[in-house]
């Protein structure tokens, strides 16, 4: 239990500027009555590769940093710059929250539960039977987790790196069991009797525009999911729900994430309906920011 009052958390990956989740979490201290800085600490403003953030991470833990969430690109990059990882954590493979505790710095991953979460706030009766994953970077490991932990039967990974995919796929039979995931290097055969699709990558946000599906790949009756919360309305969920199949956005997952990692952080209990209200009206300003 950490009983200070007052704590600094910072942010780090590249592209980070709009990320709502200093403001998610400053606001649920705010409510709790603590001290709470959250600072960015972007990649390409400080002009550092994704190989610094070892750098990083030395930093923070020397001028007094609690903690630090991890994102994009550097979610695996972390881990061996850690002292110890969760249970969790060390399954997946990668980290989006480190807290710095008694002198050392452990690695985290609250991408699993915000997930998973996530898909029992609205998607609670999807069929997961067979779930095609785009993406096998650090969101598309713990998607792939939180999946089969909820019972998906089979997982079909893509990615543009088909050894990445590949290498993801491995690691998720052996946990899972050896028909639970493959690698699939045709998106349109692999979404051919699919009855769900969740896209893990950057591609979406508005940095990073466009889609990764082709429109025609989406039947009305497979359900999509993006972790992307930025914009809510991504061209692929757009696209989707205009073919007639249900949605996900990231915003779930955004605050549920963001509710665990608080909680590893403080010490203390947040209030996820609080958070998820805050971050809705959060995502309504955000709608009408000019890209």
């Amino acid at each position: 239990m950490i009983s200070s009052d007052s704590h600094l958390i910072g942010l780090v990956g590249t592209g980070i500027g709009p990320s709502l989740t200093p403001a998610l979490h400053e606001h649920e201290a705010a409510a709790l009555g603590l001290r709470y800085l959250y600072r960015l600490l972007d990649l390409d403003a400080l002009g550092l590769p994704p190989a610094a953030v070892g750098e990083v991470l030395a930093a923070a833990r020397l001028t007094g940093f609690t903690g630090l969430n991890v994102t994009h690109p550097v979610k695996q990059l972390v881990i061996e710059h850690l002292d110890d990882l969760s249970p969790d954590a060390a399954a997946l493979g990668a980290v989006n929250t480190v807290v710095f505790r008694d002198g050392k710095a452990i690695g985290h991953n609250t991408d699993v539960s915000g997930f998973a979460r996530s898909v029992g706030a609205g998607l609670a009766d999807a069929p997961l039977d067979h779930v095609v994953l785009i993406g096998a970077g650090g969101a598309g490991v713990a998607v792939a987790h939180a999946l089969l932990t909820l019972g998906a039967g089979e997982i079909r990974v893509v990615d543009t790196d088909r050894s990445r995919a590949g290498t993801l796929a491995a690691h998720l039979r052996r946990r899972f069991g050896a028909d639970r995931a493959r690698r699939a290097d045709d998106l349109a055969t692999a979404l051919r009797d699919a009855d769900g699709l969740v896209h893990a990558t950057p591609t979406g946000m508005r940095e990073h525009p466009g889609s990764a599906v082709p429109p025609e790949l989406l039947r009305p009756e497979v359900w999509v999911a993006d972790v992307v919360y930025r914009p809510l309305d991504t061209e692929l969920l757009t696209t989707a729900r205009a073919r007639g199949c249900r949605v996900l956005d990231g915003g779930r997952m955004a605050v549920f994430q963001a509710a665990d990692a608080f909680r590893l952080f403080t010490g203390l209990e947040p209030d996820a309906d609080r958070m998820l209200r805050h971050f809705d009206s959060l995502a309504r300003e955000d709608a009408h920011v000019p890209n």
